[in-house]
């Protein structure tokens, strides 16, 4: 069974909402854990994730401090997997050994827990999936740095699950809940394998989000890239060609996205060859030619259509 959830909680019966929204799409599967009184009354948070089978991954955003109340969290045959982007989350282990993620790390750990508390406007993400497909002993816990290549792969494949759950198809789900726990295994040892075919999609959208923060880098290339995202130029070239472009034509096709954008603002004070120079095109030219192929019209006769037709409108 497979399910989505996305809420957004604040208020007087806000944990109340949200607890009935978790177990109707997360399921008894992963029962949504028992929190303190003070959690209740003060709860507020974002909430976003999905399940997919017998894996349920959620990133969760809280505005104040959350704890449980225990006395056990979680079940022992399930590895949780805490990806912390902001904030503080820390948990505790039968037997009382507790552990503490900054933002920035991850926790990884198998086997039921006593308690997990977060900081006020803490931002983390978890993974929960079956403990055999991390292959780590019950009680076992790791920790490590978000920003590995790995770490980058698992949740870009988790985003684009999250967008296209609801249109997938059994062979589809198969594929996507498979390719989690594969990444989920790199992540935690800490290697990918590059020829696994499942993880390209993953590989070329964490290439793809790096891409699209660099735009205006002259230093952008697939070589650069791929030296971020910790693997080989051929690895990234073979995930781009499951998709049908290449990683080159990518950043050329979203550099002209920006300069139409550019072109076309309103009191635009950029000239022509300043766009140009600021989306990374060598000259005036070179722009005009990518520009001509990709839009059908010269930079220049393309503000024009687009400003007569702002004057019509």
């Amino acid at each position: 069974m497979n399910d989505t959830l996305s809420v957004s909680l604040s208020g007087a019966n806000a944990f109340s909402d949200f607890a009935r929204e978790w177990r109707t799409r997360m399921g008894e599967t992963f029962a949504l854990a028992p929190f303190s009184r003070a959690t209740v009354a003060g709860f507020g948070a974002r909430s976003r994730g999905f399940r997919l089978r017998d894996v349920m991954f959620n990133r969760f955003e809280n505005t104040a401090p959350l704890r449980t109340a225990g006395p056990r969290v979680g079940a022992d045959d399930h590895v949780r997997l805490w990806i912390i982007h902001q904030g503080t989350w820390r948990f505790a282990e039968p037997g009382g050994a507790e552990h503490t993620a900054p933002a920035g790390r991850f926790l990884v750990q198998t086997g039921k827990l006593s308690h997990f508390a977060t900081t006020p406007r803490t931002t983390v993400q978890v993974l929960v999936l079956p403990a055999a497909e991390i292959r780590r002993g019950r009680g076992m816990t790791a920790s490590g740095p978000v920003d590995t290549a790995e770490m980058r792969l698992l949740t870009a494949h988790a985003t684009m699950v999250s967008r296209t759950l609801v249109d997938l198809g059994p062979a589809g789900v198969d594929a996507a809940r498979d390719t989690l726990a594969e990444l989920a295994r790199a992540a935690v040892r800490g290697g990918v394998d590059d020829v696994e075919p499942r993880l390209s999609p993953a590989l070329a959208q964490a290439a793809r989000d790096l891409a699209d923060q660099r735009l205006t880098d002259p230093a952008l290339s697939p070589a650069a890239l791929a030296r971020k995202l910790n693997i080989s130029v051929r690895t990234l070239q073979r995930a781009f060609a499951h998709e049908g472009q290449s990683l080159s034509a990518y950043i050329r096709d979203r550099r002209l996205d920006e300069a139409r954008r550019a072109l076309i603002a309103p009191h635009r004070r950029m000239t022509i060859t300043d766009i140009a120079a600021r989306w990374q095109f060598s000259d005036s030219g070179h722009f005009a030619r990518a520009f001509r192929n990709r839009y059908d019209q010269s930079p220049t006769d393309y503000a024009a259509t687009a400003a007569r037709e702002a004057d019509v409108t």
